[in-house]
């Protein structure tokens, strides 16, 4: 149709060009950066405050669903919330079911909140009951894997540079070959993933020079195959690139009972 009106016209991809547009966030975009993670945060706290014993996935997913509605969310940051517990992150499997929720059960969380047309990214694992020695040693190395990543985060640095410091933290624990092999962390405004990417695996990936105004979800997960009640975690971080490092907009707690 375009060419029929267009004879003349030349179609080219546009797409490349609007991603490097949106690389560099505005202030006021931050602004609304920072209301979309607030919102995020308190999804994500309602599904926390929903995981026992004897409650399904599909529960716990409705009632962070219902406070994301009731406080003027519009959607959650994917098609629908990811809710997975004990093997079913072992390795990570993406929809919210009717598996009940398990003592000794690892719980991940990752919805999220869309507010104004921009998205806030926080990604949670508590645990149901008390944990095994075998899940605080897989939960305490993405939480320092993920500060590792977040403490690199300053402008020159590169997505590799903060890749490369994550997996070595992880090496340290010897889990470093247990991450997912997608990405580490992605660009996010207002898509909920967007480029750049932390940590791509795929051929060609872009090393990008980090500047201020970028914003990224950051979430290494790591999954350990066997392990009673789940091996899988995964914590995500929405973070600002400032001048002085990174900026973290999210501010869900993490779950104390799995730090040594």
């Amino acid at each position: 149709a375009y060419q029929s009106v267009l004879p003349g016209a030349e179609l080219v991809d546009g797409e490349t060009l609007m991603q490097k547009v949106r690389l560099i966030k505005t202030r006021d975009e931050v602004a609304l950066l920072h209301e979309a993670s607030a919102l995020a945060d308190a999804v994500t706290q309602a599904a926390i405050d929903a995981v026992r014993p004897g409650v399904r996935e599909c529960e716990v997913a409705g009632e962070a669903m219902r406070v994301l509605f009731r406080l003027g969310g519009e959607f959650a940051h994917l098609a629908s919330p990811f809710v997975a517990s004990g093997e079913r992150m072992s390795p990570p499997t993406r929809f919210a079911t009717d598996k009940l929720i398990r003592d000794g059960d690892l719980v991940f969380i990752d919805i999220g909140a869309c507010w104004n047309g921009y998205f806030g990214d926080v990604g949670r694992a508590v645990i149901c009951g008390q944990p095994s020695a075998e899940q605080v040693l897989i939960y305490s190395t993405v939480y320092e894997a993920l500060h590792a990543g977040l403490e690199t985060m300053f402008p020159g640095n590169t997505n590799e540079d903060v890749a490369r410091a994550i997996r070595d933290q992880a090496a340290k624990r010897g889990l470093d070959e247990h991450f997912i092999n997608l990405f580490i962390g992605h660009g996010i405004g207002i898509s909920p993933n967007e480029p750049p990417y932390i940590g791509e695996q795929t051929p060609g990936a872009e090393e990008v020079i980090l500047e201020p105004g970028m914003v990224f979800a950051v979430e290494p997960l790591i999954w350990v195959p066997g392990v009673r009640g789940g091996g899988g975690v995964r914590l995500e971080e929405t973070v600002l690139v400032t001048e002085e490092g990174a900026m973290v907009l999210s501010r869900a707690p993490f779950d104390q009972r799995l730090l040594p």
